[in-house]
């Protein structure tokens, strides 16, 4: 669980450092009136060292090039704006404007249902430096996520939950590439966390809805992420924290890059200091190793290839399924392995090519009272062709393959087995066009066709997207879509002479944007159809017989402009949502849905301490429980939720090498939470129910770590980045 910690931090400080052995370019665009740029490409003319604008319009970046260069600034309805730099490894500060386009007014884009981090096209709402320093997120990507509106948080999984769907109707996706198991091993009520570092990430894009064509397989969201291009600089990291430890390097050639890293956690000292709610026998531990190589093939062409291994594991005493007053002794272990590879290249002026390859094995070994061994293989590969005409049509096609393999073998506490075996072989082929048409209108319309051969099925999702410039710093945007899922493997196994789900999206959206402060509104509306239905503890009678709705509001407000050194941002969302599907006996609430969600973020930069201190507050209202001694289904309440998480980072320097000193607390106040309630099978001597309450594994969790970067002797302070 905290692995990507470890990794995240040590990323960090090699993100706020620049080396003094490399030229460091810095600096600001904006438009000819003074208004900064967000998102504007800042990159050396033939080579891959560069960066996009932050929301304040600035930007930083290291190269490795020397002597006369090519700087280019380029953003769409701008002018491409080229200057020649003289590199002579010192700090270049410049303050670049550029001029409109002919015939171009502000720019319009497609921003309904999605928030943007690092694409050039859209509003960057949070970067990677945002999900480190966001306080109880520990460096951890959904849990930043959290934080925006359309998220519910549900903290017994630590699993992103979106407008009402479920945790499996969220897909990731990394350089366009399906991500099968994003999340570490655990068990129901135990928290799961990411797999992936932020700083992995050059762009992130949260779908809550209305996504491209592009991507599938995700009733209700989509998160999109692409992978940082060349490595800047050598440097290796040291790691040393109240919970593991690690080791990374990363060497940096002229037109390659290779970075290896690993990584050691273990809870057990940690946990014998702070009480747990949990009876663990064996504390969560793990053990993690990634490769990350990056070739720059031509001056446009660019290879990159990962690959990373973990293993994690941990025992504990469960609640037994018959009578939860009563435990037992389970043991968990998850293996996984990851590789995936790419490859873009521009073909011409107007055309250019991604190729991409992926394949992961995971396996889930849990023993109880009973055993079972689930190991779930993928393969698949993409192909996409994008055709640029003009700077005001952009037309993307292309197709994927996955090839799926689930077996598991599943043995009972009376030693019967059963063994379900799925092959799936999944085809996709998409085409989009996204156009600006006229000054103050865009619009963006695709098809997606699927086939499923396991389920002997095919569907067709139309997608549609609309954006009208309603003045010079506000739009509003329309997005239609049908959006299609195989059901989960889990059910799959019992029944597989099923459809695909289905749900279909309708949202409007209005965004405001001007010196650093962003406004969103958001309201939605969406159907499931086809889901999944089943009288109870008859799984094998798995019919689409079910179906519901998801609507609500989500409003987002983002200021780094008002108050000096600091950035702060609101978000609340409103959820009205029932269902009727699984064993359910009629349209309820599901029990991961609270029908309001708020969360309150600030992050301050005190230069004269060299220290940032963030604090975040969560509030979640009442969520619904089935309690089996009533008589109403899903009719009990949560008491509501509030966590107030507090963090602070420290730059400092040991031995002329950058260090950050990191602490991080969550849930200061020691408030009780809980998520619900899981009540035993069978009733008692008196015919009741018993029921226990499912909470945090302890009430608070405290880090403290040390994070070192050796091999670099200059540093690029958080108060220049902040402005």
């Amino acid at each position: 669980m905290i692995r990507r910690i470890l990794h995240s931090i040590t990323l960090l400080g090699l993100f706020l450092e620049l080396s003094g052995q490399t030229t460091a370019i810095v600096g600001t665009v904006a438009d000819e009136r003074g208004e900064v740029i967000i998102g504007a490409n800042v990159f050396v003319k033939g080579a891959y060292d560069g960066t996009s604008t932050d929301a304040d319009g600035s930007f930083h970046f290291t190269t490795d090039e020397t002597g006369p260069q090519t700087l280019v600034v380029s953003y769409i309805g701008y002018e491409t704006r080229e200057q020649t730099l003289d590199l002579r490894g010192d700090t270049l500060r410049l303050h670049i404007k550029l001029r409109l386009a002919a015939n171009e007014l502000t720019v319009v884009t497609i921003t309904a249902g999605a928030f943007e981090a690092g694409d050039s096209k859209k509003t960057t709402v949070l970067n990677s430096l945002d999900i480190v320093t966001t306080a109880g997120a520990l460096a951890d990507v959904t849990a930043a996520m959290n934080t925006l509106p359309g998220a519910q948080r549900v903290g017994e999984t630590g699993m992103l939950f979106v407008r009402g769907g479920a945790a499996r109707e969220t897909r990731a996706f990394i350089d366009g590439m399906f991500v099968q198991n994003p999340f570490g091993g655990s068990v129901p009520n135990v928290p799961a966390r990411g797999r992936f570092s932020p700083f992995l990430f050059k762009g992130m894009m949260f779908s809550t809805g209305g996504y491209s064509a592009e991507y599938g397989q995700a009733l209700s969201s989509a998160l999109i992420l692409h992978t940082q291009d060349l490595a800047p600089e050598t440097v290796t990291g040291i790691s040393l924290m109240t919970v593991g430890g690690g080791l990374s390097h990363t060497q940096r050639w002229k037109r390659s890059s290779l970075a290896v890293s690993a990584d050691y956690s273990n809870l057990a000292p940690y946990m014998r200091l702070v009480p747990q709610n949990i009876e663990w026998e064996k504390a969560p531990n793990g053990v993690n190793g990634q490769v990350i190589f990056r070739h720059k093939t031509s001056e446009t062409g660019l290879l990159k290839f990962q690959a990373q291994g973990s293993r994690n594991g941990f025992e504990m005493q469960y609640p037994d399924a018959a009578q939860v007053n009563l435990t037992n002794h389970l043991h968990l272990t998850n293996d996984n392995y990851f590789a995936s590879g790419s490859y873009r290249e521009l073909l011409g002026d107007r055309w250019s090519l991604f190729l991409g390859g992926g394949y992961t094995w995971n396996r889930d070994a849990i023993a109880e009272q009973f055993r079972v061994n689930t190991r779930e293989q993928s393969a698949q590969g993409k192909a996409t062709l994008q055709y640029t005409p003009s700077d005001r049509l952009n037309i993307k096609t292309g197709g994927e393959w996955i090839h799926n393999r689930y077996d598991q073998d599943y043995t009972d506490a009376d030693g019967l087995r059963f063994s379900p075996r799925l092959r799936e072989n999944y085809a996709a082929a998409f085409t989009e066009g996204e156009w600006t048409l006229g000054r103050k209108v865009a619009a963006r319309a695709g098809l997606r066709v699927e086939r499923s051969q396991l389920l002997w099925q095919w569907n067709a999702a139309p997608r549609l997207s609309f954006a009208f410039k309603t003045s010079e710093n506000s739009q509003v945007s329309l997005a239609y879509g049908q959006f299609y899922q195989t059901p989960e493997n889990e059910l799959l196994r019992y029944n597989t002479r099923v459809n695909f789900e289905k749900a279909g999206h309708y949202i409007l959206n209005y965004q405001y944007v001007k010196d650093r402060r962003i406004f969103r509104v958001e309201g939605y509306y969406k159907s499931y159809h086809q889901l999944l239905k089943f009288e109870t503890d008859t799984p094998w009678q798995s019919g689409n017989s079910g179906g519901g709705y998801a609507r609500g509001v989500d409003v987002f407000l983002r200021d780094s402009r008002s108050i000096k050194n600091t950035d702060f941002w609101v978000s609340y969302s409103y959820l009205d949502t029932e269902r009727d599907y699984l064993d359910f006996p009629q349209r309820a609430t599901p029990v991961f849905a609270s029908r309001h969600n708020a969360s309150a973020v600030v992050k301050r930069w005190f230069p004269g301490i060299t220290t940032s201190m963030g604090l975040t507050y969560s509030f979640v209202s009442p969520r619904p429980y089935h309690d089996p001694n009533t008589d109403t289904f899903n009719g009990g309440r949560t008491r509501s939720y509030h966590d107030l998480s507090f963090n602070a980072s420290y730059l400092t320097q040991i031995g002329r090498h950058f260090t950050i000193l990191h602490l991080s607390v969550s849930n200061v106040l020691g408030l009780e939470q809980e998520f619900g309630y899981r009540f035993s099978r069978t009733p008692d001597a008196d015919g009741q129910f018993s029921g226990t309450v499912i909470q945090p594994p302890a009430r608070q969790f405290f880090f403290v770590g040390m994070f070192v970067s050796i091999g670099k002797k200059g540093t690029l302070s958080v108060e220049e980045i902040l402005n």
